[in-house]
């Protein structure tokens, strides 16, 4: 008498309903981490920081060192700082993100502390007569204030933390007279390049 064949189970999902699980998961997740995530970080906002950055390296350029290259980078911290006010402000409104919420106070908390440091190490420094150190200083502090605030942000943010504490390294122990032009690659640069990738894949 013949053996039956036997029948095997079949084991494996059919290829499109796998697909389609897996595509589900992944908007899942995504959904998750945005919802954890601090969203406001402004693309356009960025962008609009790093011109008045370049804007502020051509003028300092000229400027003997000193006061004078002091003041030109002094103004243009105020006008990034109210330009990412308002941006972030926007932005947040746009996304129906409270800037009251969790998630806004635990960014602002891990990014204001190196900043707070930045200014500190800035009048030490320059009480001293150690202005050519200012770049590095400002580029550091300011690269592991995006770094630390960025761990509740989008994944992009971290990374251009670490570009800025990069090019802060760079300045450190670069001749004093490289110090404008990283500065200009830094503020100016990198928060154009990182502000039109925020601006193309998170939402403007």
């Amino acid at each position: 008498m013949p053996l039956a064949t036997p029948i095997e189970p079949e084991t494996d999902v059919p290829l499109p309903i796998r697909d389609h699980a897996l595509e589900s998961l992944r908007v899942i997740r995504d959904a998750m981490e945005r919802a954890g995530a601090f969203t406001a970080v402004p693309g356009w906002g960025t962008v609009a920081i790093g011109a008045t950055a370049l804007a502020a390296s051509a003028a300092a350029s000229l400027t003997p060192e000193g006061g004078a290259w002091l003041a030109v980078w002094l103004a243009e911290g105020v006008v990034a700082g109210a330009i990412s006010a308002v941006t972030i402000g926007r932005k947040a409104r746009r996304v129906g993100l409270s800037l009251r919420s969790a998630i806004a106070r635990k960014f602002a908390l891990a990014f204001l502390p190196a900043l707070a440091a930045g200014g500190v190490l800035t009048w030490v420094l320059a009480s001293h007569g150690l202005g050519s150190a200012l770049p590095g200083t400002w580029l550091l502090c300011y690269g592991a204030a995006v770094a630390a605030g960025g761990a509740f942000s989008v994944r992009i943010v971290p990374l251009m933390g670490l570009g800025f504490m990069t090019l802060g390294v760079l300045a450190l122990v670069a001749p004093p007279g490289w110090g404008n032009a990283i500065m200009g690659a830094g503020f100016g640069g990198l928060h154009v390049g990182f502000g039109l990738a925020i601006a193309r894949r998170h939402g403007g």
